[in-house]
Formats: structure tokens, C-alpha cells, sequence
């Protein structure tokens, strides 16, 4: 497999974590109950746009790359509390951090610089999410 569809491979399976993370944020930020539910519902619903223009520009990048975008998100599962989806959403950002850190790798390689800002950008974002995400549980 070349260069370039691995890296369109990548950042399709990216394009759908950040799909993942907008239906688990919506569904999150929907359902949360409690104190810590309420601090979780504003940090959620704050950054599901974010997360939108993130696979926004995943999907252009794609297209332009000559690649199909292929669109299969998991549905977010259910849980109980604002603590557990708080574990959910900070292991899922965790996976997402390490996906974007392999992607800048894999553009760097194929000899796209300005892919590799754009990625640094987005990596930049998802880590301040986790960390938020882990601030709020403590």
C-alpha cells in the first residue's frame, strides 16, 4: 500500500473517532444529571463544534488527497453517570491524541508540511480536551 492511502486510511478512521465524539458529546451532554453532570454538559456542548470542524477538515483533506471518504461512526454507548462518562470521553480522547501523533508522523513521511500544522493544530486541541476531561474528574 502506498504512502498516500495509507495516510487516507488514517485519516478516515480519524474522520470517524471525531464523528464518534460528536455523537458522544451530544448524547452526553443530553444526559448528564448532577453537579459534575452540569460542569460536563457545558464542556461538552462547547466543544462538539470543535470536534464538527475537525472532521469537517478531515473529509476535505480526503477528498483533495483523491480519497473517498468512508463514514461509519460507533454509536455512543450508554452509561450511568457523569463519572463514567467522563472515564469515556477521556480514554476516548487519550485514543484520539495517539491516532493524531501517528497521522502527523505518517504526513510527514508522505512530504505534506502543511498537513502536518493543520494535524499539530487539531493534536493541540484534543490534548487541552483531555485534560480538561481529567481536571473535571478529580
Amino acid at each position: 500500500m502506498s504512502l498516500k492511502q495509507e495516510l487516507i486510511d488514517g485519516l478516515n478512521e480519524d474522520l470517524n473517532l471525531e464523528l464518534e465524539a460528536v455523537l458522544r458529546y451530544l448524547y452526553h451532554s443530553a444526559t448528564a444529571t448532577s453537579l459534575l453532570g452540569h460542569e460536563l454538559r457545558e464542556l461538552l456542548k462547547s466543544d462538539i463544534t470543535g470536534e464538527l470542524n475537525h472532521a469537517v477538515f478531515l473529509a476535505d483533506k480526503i477528498v483533495a488527497l483523491g480519497g473517498e471518504v468512508k463514514i461509519h461512526p460507533s454509536m455512543p454507548k450508554k452509561v450511568k453517570s457523569a463519572k463514567e462518562m467522563l472515564e469515556v470521553n477521556a480514554a476516548a480522547e487519550h485514543q484520539v491524541v495517539a491516532s493524531y501523533t501517528e497521522r502527523i508522523k505518517q504526513a510527514e513521511e508522505f512530504g505534506d508540511k502543511g498537513l502536518v500544522i493543520r494535524l499539530e493544530d487539531i493534536l493541540a486541541e484534543e490534548t487541552d480536551h483531555a485534560e480538561e476531561l481529567e481536571r473535571l474528574s478529580r
